[in-house]
């Protein structure tokens, strides 16, 4: 137990030391040309591009996971002789886990992009909110319209009176 703790103390005063260092010998200059936003004082050429879509980090994201699992898959390959038909079940099993995981992305809709994915969500009979739940594509637009509930008017004393609607 202790020398896990010993360790993460000498981790602690390390980074501190690297702290400490690097603000006593680091550079204090602040010229204009290193507050603008691009690296190395080089002047930004037209304006900034716009912002990208939330749809394609989720790519991004859904990349990293389907390719990690890939990883396992060239693990097996490597050792199939050895693992035999117990390990091909096991692997087999591991793909058709990816497969659902797949198929259930593209049903409800986290793969669809843009107009298509508005153009069925109105053949479903879904409203804007739920649309926008998913992400709009990019350089869409959706409102996002929430339900009115009614209220009671407040009545009798106090605030909010002993009528009003929680």
């Amino acid at each position: 137990m202790w020398p896990a703790v010993l360790y993460a103390a000498l981790v602690v005063l390390l980074a501190g030391a690297i702290l400490a260092v690097s603000s006593l010998l680091g550079q204090r200059s602040r010229s204009p040309d290193r507050t603008i936003p691009y690296e190395s004082g080089i002047r930004p050429a037209g304006p900034l591009p716009r912002r990208l879509s939330v749809e394609f980090y989720q790519v991004a994201l859904f990349f990293v996971i389907f390719d990690l699992e890939a990883v396992f898959i060239f693990a097996w390959a490597v050792n199939a002789r050895k693992l035999g038909w117990t390990g091909y079940a096991e692997v087999a099993v591991f793909v058709l886990l990816l497969l659902a995981g797949l198929v259930y992305l593209w049903k409800v809709g986290a793969l669809d992009w843009g107009s298509s994915a508005r153009r069925r969500a109105a053949a479903r009979g879904e409203d804007a909110a739920a649309v926008a739940a998913r992400g709009a594509g990019a350089g869409d637009s959706v409102e996002i319209v929430s339900p009115t509930v009614a209220h009671a008017p407040p009545s009798g004393p106090g605030p909010g009176g002993a009528g009003a609607a929680t």
